[in-house]
């Protein structure tokens, strides 16, 4: 798995970019399928940075989160919250939570 850090129109100080990607790797406890993590962060806009994330995984699109905030770790945090939400909202939607019946079973009964 990946980790990219980019940085428009200024740079971020190498233990913040550190701190980023610890961060950002946490994402695999969440969903094993995470292939790659982008991580933007765009110092243009006035008092404010804003933070992007892009997480790609197998056999789905991606999934992107953005904060805006003074302070660039802030904005990442409020940013990989969002992104920890929508992993976790995506998992449990493609798990399978029957536990009473094999889905053999459910073409059985329909054929009776």
């Amino acid at each position: 798995m990946q980790v990219q850090i980019a940085c428009r129109h200024g740079h971020v100080r190498d233990d913040v970019r550190d701190q980023m990607i610890q961060k950002a790797e946490k994402l695999l406890t969440y969903f094993e399928r995470v292939t790659a993590i982008t991580v933007t962060v765009d110092l243009k806009v006035a008092d404010h940075v804003r933070v992007e994330i892009q997480v790609d995984a197998e056999h789905k699109h991606d999934f992107v989160a953005s904060h805006e905030d003074a302070d660039a770790v802030v904005a990442f945090d409020q940013a990989m919250h969002k992104m920890e939400h929508q992993i976790v909202k995506y998992k449990e939607k493609v798990q399978d939570h029957r536990r009473d019946k094999p889905l053999s079973d459910y073409a059985k009964d329909a054929t009776i």
